[in-house]
């Protein structure tokens, strides 16, 4: 177990069971903070014998984490990870949530908080450093997050809410838990899981300090870090995401005929260049804002304090939807954060209904069918099962475009084959953020590959997949990692903990994270069958340019690229863990394989 001695970590996992109300404190062996650090590995580690669980299974924990290097000064380690099963996919589900409310679970003493059971009403959790209460938050039932926000700050100055909104409570499988008005864990439905639980709202102060071995090694870390992002333009240049957020690519994504347009038909939608960011910023006069801990500040807040859509956003309330009314993204937007739903789950979805109905998605129209996936009532009711489930409903499935159930974001795969590569083999299903080959791919970042070539980009992704995950374990932004690397955050690891670790020994640590949710998901029946994509990629071509045609994939070469990344994650040629792997890795073999 931890000892008083030890840094990084506390050894107190906080376990809440909604449904007696019990409250323990959970200290796990040293070992498995060193093999799976926090975050994401903790908690796909905490779900793992609970994997199978079905998801409205008051059993099934709902786990919030946070890393080593969380409420330091390492940069961007203010985020927390959220893990269980997902309700819309049947698949692991986790998401990366900003503000603060990382820093304060850490603050507070806590390496996570465990959820399970169910309340008979609904409950929320107040943490105040060690001191847990249960609260009836009856009140807050069918209320907005917004809502929630301002009659809890009332009585709770500082810290940290996390909240679901109506979504959650009505059954949409995407809801999304909102964070400190402005962030959200979204994506796979997390959201719905604490609805499921009668779970409203979290919300933690944290008064305390994470102790830290080698300050001195840690300020140097950080400084590298911070030289290494000041000279990057993606990150801080005048046309970067600190000046416009991540909207800043949208032209970059119009130019390279990767927007996905009309349900991903086309990939190119005509007037884009007066939808960008800019735009935006000229009309909306946003001031900047960020998670706690971060100097890049991303995010946008309008000067009427209404959020700024994220890139995803403005393309699928723009071109999937065919739309091009700025001020109808900022409303959906607005309306989805309000209602607690995953903004691309609920763009896709509306794309999916409009090329199936063939009906065209005027303003106020788009705002009813929102409302409905969010209340699950009137039009758009149908809608809040996703995309897949409604278009299988419709005898319609090759319209969802969709990986293991998850939409797809705003980036067409035919124009980055490294993406379409990434889509497929994504845990959690239609992801770019597992292995995040735009970077290189688009952003050229750290160094440029062909975007219309499979060649080497199995081991690309693979390799990319275990090092997201570490730095969603340590925790830290994935969007640093267009300047800094592996490099600089191992030392600030070795410094936060006094545990001595290179950037390889952090990526055998991912890649035992990711064959951990390749252990959960064999358990749930998944195969190389949902390690696909829709076969839209495969027979239509996109909006091709000058100079520039944007193919089908060819079909033959994704296989061979799929079956090479198998080989090199230590898979059967059918998607399936193996023993000799996860006995490589330290993982225990799960009952439900035996017989694999």
């Amino acid at each position: 177990m931890i000892g008083p001695d030890m840094f990084g970590w506390t050894g107190k996992i906080l376990r809440v069971d909604l449904g007696t109300g019990a409250q323990d404190v959970l200290r796990l062996p040293e070992a498995v903070y060193h093999d799976y650090l926090g975050g994401k590995g903790l908690g796909g580690y905490l779900l793992r014998d609970c994997a199978s669980l079905s998801t409205d299974d008051p059993a099934l924990p709902l786990v919030l984490a946070v890393g080593p290097l969380t409420a330091t000064i390492a940069p961007t380690s203010g985020r927390c990870h959220l893990t269980t099963r997902s309700p819309l996919t049947g698949a692991v589900a986790d998401s990366s949530a900003g503000g603060r409310l990382g820093t304060e679970l850490a603050r507070a003493g806590w390496d996570a908080v465990m959820i399970v059971g169910r309340a008979e009403r609904p409950i929320g959790i107040e943490i105040d450093d060690a001191s847990v209460r249960l609260v009836d938050a009856s009140a807050l039932a069918g209320r907005d997050t917004a809502e929630i926000f301002t009659l809890l700050r009332e009585r709770r100055k500082g810290g940290s809410i996390a909240t679901t909104g109506p979504a959650a409570d009505t059954g949409c499988l995407f809801a999304s838990l909102i964070v400190d008005t402005h962030h959200a864990a979204g994506r796979c439905g997390l959201g719905r899981v604490a609805g499921q639980k009668n779970l409203k709202y979290l919300a933690v102060r944290g008064t305390g300090r994470r102790k830290v071995a080698d300050l001195a090694g840690l300020k140097a870390a950080r400084e590298d870090i911070l030289r290494l992002t000041a000279a990057s333009p993606v990150l801080l240049g005048q046309h970067g995401f600190s000046c416009f957020g991540t909207g800043s690519i949208f032209d970059l994504m119009d130019s390279r005929r990767m927007m996905p347009t009309d349900n991903f038909q086309r990939t190119r939608f005509p007037g884009a260049e007066k939808l960008n960011a800019n735009a935006y910023k000229q009309r909306y006069q946003p001031h900047r804002h960020g998670c706690q801990g971060c100097h890049v500040l991303c995010k946008k807040i309008a000067a009427d304090g209404r959020s700024m859509p994220e890139f995803e956003t403005m393309s699928h309330f723009t071109a999937l939807i065919g739309n091009t009314d700025l001020e109808l993204v900022m409303r959906a937007g607005d309306l989805c954060n309000r209602l607690g739903l995953d903004t691309i789950s609920a763009g896709a979805t509306l794309a999916c209904f409009r090329e199936i109905s063939g009906e065209t998605l005027g303003g106020e129209r788009v705002l009813e069918l929102l409302t409905g996936m969010g209340t699950g009532m009137g039009p758009g009711a149908e809608l809040a099962q996703g995309s897949a489930k409604y278009a299988a409903s419709m005898g319609r499935p090759e319209l969802s475009m969709s990986v293991k159930g998850l939409e797809l974001p705003a980036y067409d795969p035919r124009g980055a084959y490294g993406l379409a590569l990434a889509y497929a083999t994504s845990a959690r299903g239609g992801c770019h953020l597992r292995a995040y080959p735009i970077s290189h791919e688009i952003l050229r970042k750290p160094v440029a590959t062909d975007r219309f070539s499979f060649s080497g980009k199995a081991r690309i992704i693979k390799i990319a997949e275990d090092a997201n995950a570490v730095v969603d374990s340590l925790i830290a932004c994935k969007f640093l990692f267009f300047a800094a690397s592996l490099e600089e955050y191992s030392r600030a690891y070795s410094a936060v903990t006094g545990v001595s670790a290179t950037a390889q020994d952090l990526l055998l640590i991912g890649e035992r994270i990711d064959y951990q949710e390749r252990l959960m998901n064999a358990q749930n029946g998944f195969r190389a069958k949902d390690d696909d994509l829709p076969q839209r990629f495969f027979a239509e071509e996109g909006t091709s340019g000058p100079g520039l045609p944007i193919p089908p994939i060819p079909r033959e070469d994704f296989l061979a690229a799929r079956a090479a990344y198998y080989r090199i994650r230590g898979l059967t040629p059918d998607g399936l863990p193996t023993r000799e792997t996860a006995k490589r890795l330290g993982l225990p073999w799960p009952q439900e394989l035996e017989s694999a």
